[in-house]
């Protein structure tokens, strides 16, 4: 009987180590909450691991011109959310093995210019997306970082 449950333990403990080694894709399961408030708010809350530590560096440092946007916090959620950023950042395999993207933009990268690289610049432009980083348009996952590309939709 012991050994029976130390199998099922074992089982337990290794699908859940195949589970969480997913190459930084998916959103880590411990999300701070002002993550998930300030940045949701206006797009998707991208996993940390889609982009390097420099680039988290400097979207963090300069929240007050952000994509065309004042996205400014006060200094102590600044300092906790770029923590818990760069504690994340850069673990998406692909990352890892390739420079910071140009205006550390996730959609200017060469892992998502390659991952999309069958999509027309017109299909961004289509107000059901409107955009490249509106993930949640085709990726109905985006949100916990499942963009798998079985599972994605192009609108019309």
């Amino acid at each position: 009987m012991r050994s029976a449950f130390n199998l099922i333990a074992v089982a337990a403990l290794l699908a859940g180590a195949a589970h969480a080694d997913d190459g930084g894709r998916r959103m880590p399961a411990q999300v701070p909450p002002a993550y998930a408030q300030e940045c949701a708010g206006c797009h998707v809350a991208y996993p940390p691991g889609l982009l390097p530590a420099a680039s988290w560096t400097r979207v963090m440092n300069g929240l007050e011109r952000h994509y065309g946007s004042d996205a400014s916090l006060d200094p102590a959620t600044v300092k906790a959310l770029s923590d818990w950023l760069l504690a994340h950042a850069g673990t998406y395999k692909r990352v890892r093995a390739e420079p910071p993207p140009p205006d550390d933009r996730i959609t200017r990268s060469r892992w998502f210019a390659r991952k999309h690289e069958d999509i027309a610049p017109a299909v961004y432009r289509r107000p059901s997306i409107k955009s490249a980083a509106n993930c949640a348009a085709c990726h109905p996952g985006a949100a916990q970082g499942d963009f798998d590309d079985d599972r994605a939709r192009i609108p019309r």
